[in-house]
């Protein structure tokens, strides 16, 4: 009897099973490291009021060190071909959409939106993707110009990436926001580090797995989660950083970061996406993202007689 009780409670034993507890890090050169502070915090699925995840909380030391990865990444990146650059964008493009289906998912669960909206804002964010890509090697003959001049010599205008940008992404659409934000950063040459949604911070650091096993050099795009409180007025502030894209801020911390960024004339830009609605339509996307983080050369050059 006794015999038979044990083998009983074996098998119960053997068909209870743990889930593995999740742990969201940072995505800083290409690889994925904890918060140097080795601080995290909890995250809930809306969808089933579950813990889902434990989430790095970065640290400003951690968003310091990603602005010297980015800048070391900027260089490099900004020397590619702007043919190669879409080819890249592309490629990412190509990642995002074999993993569609696990990255939709995990938007449903953790945000608690339906599954065939969830599917969408995968969907769109690779249309995105491709559209940005398309760009890549275009916006110089609409941005750049030919200036008329009186003299024996040319003049033209040439848009250069600015260098290190910081953007902060909206709390809807996680995924599509992200793109939305990074994409024409990145089309345009140059470096960026992506401060996550607060709200729905886990599936882009998914994503950010995406962009691994892309063709996008490491460095090139940085990924923090954390609370914008903390990480962006010492960024706004970093004397290496050279623009600012504001999305997910409130009008308080919008202000702050403007003032704060007046310290070295840093650009800062602030889109007025108010809803996921925005981001599906043409507020989304437009040429002027990309030229809103380029500088303008102008050459001059004497005409052979």
């Amino acid at each position: 009897m006794a015999q038979e009780v044990a083998e009983q409670q074996s098998e119960g034993a053997q068909s209870v099973r743990l889930a593995v507890a999740k742990t969201k890090k940072l995505y800083i050169g290409g690889e994925f490291p904890r918060s140097e502070s080795g601080r995290s915090y909890p995250l809930t699925a809306k969808s089933n009021g579950k813990f889902y995840a434990n989430i790095a909380q970065a640290s400003r030391k951690d968003a310091r060190n990603a602005v010297e990865i980015a800048r070391k990444a900027a260089t490099g990146w900004a020397k590619k071909t702007a043919y190669n650059r879409g080819q890249i964008l592309y490629r990412m493009a190509e990642m995002l959409e074999s993993r569609a289906g696990e990255i939709s998912a995990e938007i449903s669960l953790v945000s608690g939106v339906s599954a065939a909206a969830a599917a969408k804002e995968v969907e769109t964010s690779i249309d995105r993707l491709v559209w940005y890509s398309g760009w890549c090697d275009k916006f110089q003959q609409l941005a750049g110009n030919h200036n008329p001049v009186a003299g024996s010599y040319f003049d033209f205008s040439v848009p250069e990436p600015m260098g290190v940008v910081v953007s902060v992404c909206p709390n809807f659409a996680p995924v599509l926001g992200f793109i939305s934000q990074i994409a024409p950063i990145i089309a345009g040459g140059n470096s960026v580090i992506a401060i996550c949604s607060e709200e729905n911070p886990a599936v882009v650091v998914s994503l950010a797995e995406v962009l691994a096993t892309s063709d996008l050099p490491g460095g090139v795009v940085n990924v923090l989660t954390g609370f914008h409180k903390e990480l962006v007025p010492g960024l706004a502030q970093h004397m290496d950083v050279n623009a600012i894209d504001l999305a997910g801020v409130s009008e308080e911390l919008r202000q702050s970061a403007e003032h704060a960024a007046t310290e070295n004339l840093k650009r800062v830009r602030y889109k007025q996406w108010k809803s996921a609605n925005d981001l599906h339509g043409d507020l989304g996307q437009k040429l002027d993202y990309i030229t809103d983080f380029q500088e303008y050369k102008t050459i001059w050059h004497p005409i052979g007689t």
